[in-house]
């Protein structure tokens, strides 16, 4: 077994490709005097989400529908949900909704108030995602299930042979395994991505039980309470709700990293990645439909991963701009800037990776066992 290394990027650009990247993007919203933050149409947009999410449910409430209409109600709020946490609570969580902490404090809030944890996010995706992205042993992304296989160099199971036949499926079951169990499994592992022995602070045990609580109370106490429907009609409304948001959020985030354009390096034995942090993010990211404005606006701009890698602190309605600047300064230094023209092209690509990650792996060298203490 190789001895566990800390993982570190190389710190000399020879493209020059970051520091040029950076400097344009500045210029960008210094020359049009721009907030990096949400303007008006985001704002809009937020509340527009708000409002189809619980609009929906307040008129759910109401018992003035019948059983067909209600089934479609669910599927309404399934959709508000994912959009709440592409386009509001994302951003919130990266500081990048406002430059007020209280405002970004607020849309990071309405994480939790759909059943998962804002504090464990920020941990798991914004700091080990985002600066490990893609790679095995640290990326927590990478092993959302054991029955998924997603990296080349992910231990291989026998049944994922067939995971692309219901990976699919397995995405629309995330926000439930999310909000019942997967935030109580994080915040008791003694090992987090590259994290040994995590403590986590009181306030935060005390945040993800009150507001799993409040989560409880609205989706399934007060319904239970007030709809006029047998148990099981309310359970396949609940599951068909989490259907809709899973398979959204699900398809829509694998789509970034699992795909044919996107690579998975390995670290040297002293734990040093080939690249700066900056080229790691453009090999292991992609892009996906830039020009369809109305996927973009309801995906909260992660269609633009590669802008969002880079530029995690920029408000996800300035990706569509900038996603030229980062575009032309990559192919000028010769990187690759990896992308699908088409939502559908997309999914077929991320449909390939899953069967072809789901062969039996030939014999291959052990590979770096990564950990770095927290």
């Amino acid at each position: 077994m190789t001895t566990p290394a800390r993982v570190t990027f190389a710190h000399g650009d020879a493209t020059h490709f970051g520091e040029e990247v950076k400097r344009r993007v500045a210029e960008y919203f210094e020359s049009r005097n721009l907030s990096q933050k949400a303007n008006t149409a985001m704002v809009v947009k937020s509340f527009l989400l708000l409002g189809l999410t619980f609009g929906t449910y307040g008129l759910l409430l109401t018992n003035a529908f019948g059983p067909w209409a209600m089934l479609g109600m669910a599927v309404v709020m399934g959709v508000g949900i994912a959009g709440l946490g592409f386009s509001v609570a994302h951003d919130g969580l990266h500081g990048a909704y406002s430059d007020n902490p209280r405002v970004n404090l607020a849309a990071g809030l309405v994480f939790d108030l759909l059943g998962a944890n804002g504090y464990m996010w920020k941990l798991t995706h914004n700091v080990i995602h985002h600066t490990y992205t893609n790679l095995i042993g640290v990326d927590e992304d990478l092993t959302v299930s054991p029955q998924l296989r997603l990296s080349p160099h992910a231990e291989w199971k026998p049944y994922h042979r067939v995971q692309h036949l219901y990976a699919f499926f397995a995405y629309g079951l995330s926000t439930i395994f999310w909000v019942f169990v997967k935030d109580y499994k994080y915040f008791l592992a003694k090992d987090l991505g590259p994290y040994k022995g995590k403590k986590h602070p009181a306030s935060e045990w005390a945040i993800l039980f009150a507001m799993k609580a409040v989560y409880y109370t609205w989706s399934l106490v007060v319904p239970v309470l007030v709809l006029h429907v047998t148990w099981w009609q309310f359970l396949i409304g609940l599951l068909t709700m989490h259907l809709t948001a899973g398979g959204i959020l699900g398809i829509v985030f694998q789509l970034a990293h699992v795909v044919e354009e996107t690579q998975h390096p390995l670290p040297d034995a002293s734990g040093k990645v080939e690249n700066t942090w900056m080229v790691h993010q453009l090999q292991t990211t992609s892009n996906f439909a830039r020009k369809n404005k109305l996927l973009s606006w309801y995906v909260g701009g992660l269609n633009f991963q590669i802008e969002h890698h880079l530029f995690p602190k920029v408000c996800s309605v300035h990706y569509p701009a900038i996603s030229e600047i980062v575009r032309e300064t990559a192919l000028k230094h010769g990187l690759t800037y990896p992308e699908a023209e088409t939502f559908m092209d997309a999914v077929g690509s991320h449909y390939r990776t899953l069967r072809e990650l789901g062969k039996r792996p030939s014999p291959a060298p052990e590979r770096v066992n990564i950990a770095m203490a927290a």
